[in-house]
C-alpha cells in the first residue's frame, strides 16, 4: 500500500521558515520524481519543486527559486521542502507527489494528504 504523509506545516510571519516532511512507503522510493506542489483557494494546483530520480536534478518554480529547497533521503524514504523568506503569497495547502520519471502528468503517480501552510503579513 502506498503512503505519502506530509507534515510540517504551519502558521508563521512573513520572512519566517518552515520545513516540510514527506515520509513514504509502499513503493520503491529512488525510482521515482518526488515533487512538491501547492493549491491556494480559489487558484489551480502550482507545481513547487521537484528532485529527479536518476540525476538528483532539483527544480523550482520561479516565484520560489532561490527561497525555497527540496531534498530527499532514500534511506529514510522522506523528502523534505525547506521554506524560507516565506511570504503571504506562500499561503496554500502543499501536497507531495511521487510519480516515475517517464509519467506526463503528476495524476500519473501519488499523493499525500497535504499540510496547511499561512503565512501572516
Amino acid at each position: 500500500q502506498v503512503q505519502l504523509e506530509e507534515s510540517g506545516g504551519g502558521l508563521v510571519q512573513s520572512g519566517g521558515s518552515l520545513r516540510l516532511s514527506c515520509v513514504t512507503s509502499g513503493f520503491t522510493f529512488m525510482a521515482y520524481v518526488m515533487s512538491w506542489y501547492r493549491q491556494s483557494p480559489g487558484k489551480g494546483r502550482e507545481f513547487v519543486a521537484s528532485f529527479a530520480s536518476n540525476s538528483g536534478r532539483t527544480t523550482y518554480a520561479d516565484s520560489v527559486r532561490g527561497r525555497f529547497i527540496i531534498d530527499r533521503d532514500g534511506g529514510k524514504r522522506t523528502a523534505w521542502l525547506q521554506m524560507n523568506d516565506l511570504k503571504p503569497e506562500d499561503t496554500a495547502v502543499y501536497y507531495c507527489n511521487a510519480a516515475h520519471p517517464w509519467a506526463t502528468t503528476p495524476d500519473e503517480g501519488y499523493w499525500g494528504q497535504g499540510t496547511q501552510v499561512t503565512v501572516s503579513p
